[in-house]
């Protein structure tokens, strides 16, 4: 049947029914007989280059009734658009439905790096960890800390008198496994902030020690990326050891008395403390104390499963302690007795992510509740599964590249590796941008005023180097830049100089409380997550950026935002962009609003 193709606004939603209703007892066609969906093999591209398998198209006849019978779909689009999308708002609201464009600007929100059109996806991968299940923080990396300082006691390391303290690091630092340093580099690689041990350096020291020093990850000898909250533990119980290692306390016997050599002492207590069981045993059988729920999760997840996609598990996790978790956070929430397990179209645990993506192991089906298994070489749908590979789940599902969304919590075992060695595409998952998010709202004011006291400096400063080449010009025997400069008293030449200079020094010293307080609304230590320093972004936010095309605060953000959505990525500004605007605002061209070049 011949169809037209309708670009469906954003977020709207048809019901997809083959049944039909009546008006004045003649039957009005709905769903399957009004609409139908682009499938894979018959897709195009739009505008912005992406796929439109999955678009929502008014098939020919029913476009030309409805033509026929609305004029008010007559006249120039924009005005046309304009009206048909407040009627739809009114709309919206008449039946309780939230705006969907509320939930963009909220620390809910999903931010877009490279565009992507949820339509097109189908399939849509998932992590557990502190990715379908958000731990409590201070309940679960603390008793992975208690565990690992147990460990490290064991052996003979001084670890009396500490304790926990989940604000001494954040995520997207990186440990300097040779300084014992903890540090925050920008986009660059440069490093900005940095603390040995628990101390915090001062801007100087950090100056004096990097120097022009790059932060470069591939050598993972040195530098360690703390990628995902499970880093926190590990990170805090390394920096206090630091400290014992500079006052002498360790011994050698315990291990090189060195900082690589320590970090490898830490970090063989940690592992021990997973490995052995002790810790995800305490979890398992008192979840509730360790994991924060979330009502509308599974609800997110129904509504992606309802549209047409294939919802994938794919976590490291093992068996027990996956089917225990995902019971707890999920089962309660589900409606008419569903599990868990029928959310999902493939469930594969153990899968050993980051070589999941890279390269192929034996898949085994896991076949009885106790956990036995078989081995199999395709998986099935509504199987569950452990081990494989990525490409077997592509082969399987018959669905490669860019019709897979991804979506975990770990920058590099899940959205880089998935990004770089099959083109899925991705979403990271990061609790701390809703924190982040109000934090920034909150210091909007202070962050205002600083930067209009750094454009004072600069003018200021501009200024007052005009002066100072003039004065070096007279000063070596030829003329100033102009005429007039050229003939100042010197006197008035370097009073204005000094007037400038005490100005200068003065907006310094207001600036520079105002610059090391900036973002200590997140963190004290650290400041913003995805910040690093005033202008610039994180080492982190550049990770994100690259590796990401979505990401989110929690996976049920997905609920306000429909599985149609098409997710736009904003205009990125360039340096020379607000030149352009200055030009235009001054030669007659103004622009009312400066954000339209944002």
């Amino acid at each position: 049947m011949t169809s037209f193709n309708v670009r469906t606004p954003t977020n709207t939603i048809f019901c997809a029914t083959s049944s039909s209703s009546t008006v004045d007892d003649k039957p009005v066609p709905v769903g399957d007989d009004v609409f139908s969906v682009t499938s894979s093999s018959k897709y195009d591209v739009d505008y912005l280059g992406e796929s439109t398998k999955g678009d929502l198209n008014v098939k020919l006849e029913h476009l030309e009734a409805l033509v026929d019978g609305q004029s008010t779909l007559e006249g120039p689009i924009e005005e046309v658009a304009r009206m048909e999308a407040e009627e739809a708002d009114d709309l919206l609201k008449d039946l309780g439905i939230s705006s969907p464009f509320s939930s963009r600007h909220s620390p809910r929100g999903i931010f877009c790096s490279r565009t992507l059109n949820l339509r097109s996806i189908s399939a849509i991968g998932y992590d557990m960890d502190y990715t379908l299940m958000h731990y409590n923080v201070m309940a679960w990396e603390g008793r992975a800390y208690d565990y690992c300082m147990d460990n490290l006691r064991k052996v003979g390391f001084p670890v009396d008198g500490l304790a926990f303290d989940p604000n001494l690091v954040i995520r997207g630092l990186v440990i300097d496994k040779e300084k014992g340093n903890l540090v925050k580099p920008d986009r660059f690689g440069y490093i900005k902030r940095a603390m040995h041990g628990t101390n915090m350096l001062s801007t100087r020291a950090v100056s004096e020690m990097y120097g022009r020093e790059l932060v470069d990850l591939r050598n993972e000898s040195r530098w360690e990326f703390l990628n995902t909250l499970f880093s926190v533990s590990e990170a805090v119980a390394y920096m206090q050891m630091v400290d014992r290692l500079d006052d002498g306390t360790i011994s050698a016997e315990l291990c090189p008395l060195d900082y690589k050599g320590l970090y490898k002492a830490v970090g063989r207590a940690l592992f021990r403390a997973h490995v052995e069981g002790q810790l995800k045993s305490e979890i398992m059988s008192k979840p509730e104390l360790f994991v924060e729920p979330d009502p509308e999760l599974p609800l997110a997840l129904l509504d992606q499963k309802e549209a047409g996609k294939k919802l994938l598990l794919i976590t490291n996790s093992d068996y027990h302690y996956s089917d225990k978790m995902m019971q707890h956070s999920f089962n309660r929430f589900l409606p008419n007795d569903m599990g868990w397990r029928d959310l999902f179209d493939i469930v594969i645990v153990s899968a050993r992510k980051p070589e999941f993506f890279q390269m192929s192991h034996p898949m085994y089906e896991v076949v009885t509740g106790e956990g036995l298994m078989r081995p199999c070489f395709k998986a099935q749908t509504g199987g569950l599964y452990s081990g494989g590979s990525a490409q077997m789940v592509e082969n399987s599902l018959n669905i490669h590249g860019d019709e897979i969304l991804y979506v975990g919590d770990h920058i590099y075992t899940d959205v880089s590796q998935s990004k770089v060695h099959l083109r899925w595409r991705t979403a990271l998952i990061c609790r701390e941008l809703e924190e982040e998010y109000n934090a920034l709202i909150q210091s909007h004011g202070q962050r205002a005023s600083l930067v209009e006291l750094i454009n004072q400096k600069e003018v200021v400063g501009d200024l007052f180097n005009q002066l100072r080449l003039a004065l070096q010009r007279r000063t070596e025997g030829r003329p100033a830049q102009t005429l007039a400069a050229t003939n100042m008293k010197d006197q008035d030449l370097t009073e204005s100089m000094q007037k400038l200079l005490i100005v200068m020094q003065r907006l310094d010293e207001k600036i520079s409380p105002m610059l090391e307080s900036d973002g200590e609304l997140f963190n004290k230590r650290w400041g913003f997550l995805s910040r690093s320093g005033l202008w610039d972004k994180s080492h982190l936010m550049r990770q994100i950026e690259k590796y990401a095309d979505i990401y989110t605060s929690r996976v049920s953000n997905f609920l306000h935002y429909t599985p149609f959505m098409y997710f736009r990525s904003q205009e990125q500004t360039l340096a020379h962009d607000s030149y352009s605007y200055y030009h235009s605002k001054f030669n007659g061209c103004a622009i009312d609003n400066e954000d339209s070049l944002s």
